[in-house]
């Protein structure tokens, strides 16, 4: 499990990335298991200067190299975004929201909400007990509203290199 917290802060630069981290980064959204040989090839460096721009790419959290799942197929049957008004410091609410292991994300937002998380469950007894139990009892939280996942349309994970 790849668990990614804290994000980018507005006193962080971006990460500059020329051409061939660029075409490193597009390869491994296609293909995460290309060997560096084979990136080697394709982006005309050597497979040591490959696997040095890999591990500064990784470093600098511009990417990570993971597995994605799908949840249903794993028995999970229950997916929620649910939204979350707090009141005080945002960011205890975030680090705790973000500690349940059944939240695979969370992000500041700006509108009705303060936060957006997503949560993949075994069943709606489950998510009942995790918003009940843990995400109400959170000390900060005002109120939540869940938006319960009926089918997944789209998703991806091929942008940002261009």
């Amino acid at each position: 499990m790849s668990i990614r917290t804290g994000g980018t802060r507005r006193s962080e630069p971006p990460v500059q990335l020329d051409d061939a981290d660029k075409k490193i980064v597009e390869l491994l959204q296609r293909d995460g298991r290309l060997p560096y040989t084979r990136l080697a090839q394709d982006v005309g460096l050597s497979e040591a200067a490959i696997r040095q721009r890999v591990q500064r790419l990784i470093d600098s959290n511009v990417m990570q190299i993971v597995a994605v799942t799908d949840p249903l197929r794993l028995g999970f049957r229950r997916q929620a975004m649910v939204g979350v008004k707090t009141e005080g410091d945002i960011t205890v609410v975030a680090d705790a929201l973000a500690a349940i292991p059944e939240v695979d994300y969370v992000v500041f937002t700006s509108g009705s909400f303060d936060l957006l998380f997503e949560i993949v469950c075994e069943d709606d007894e489950h998510l009942l007990e995790l918003l009940n139990d843990k995400v109400r009892t959170i000390g900060g939280v005002r109120g939540a509203e869940t938006f319960v996942y009926l089918r997944l349309h789209k998703q991806t994970y091929t942008w940002g290199a261009r």
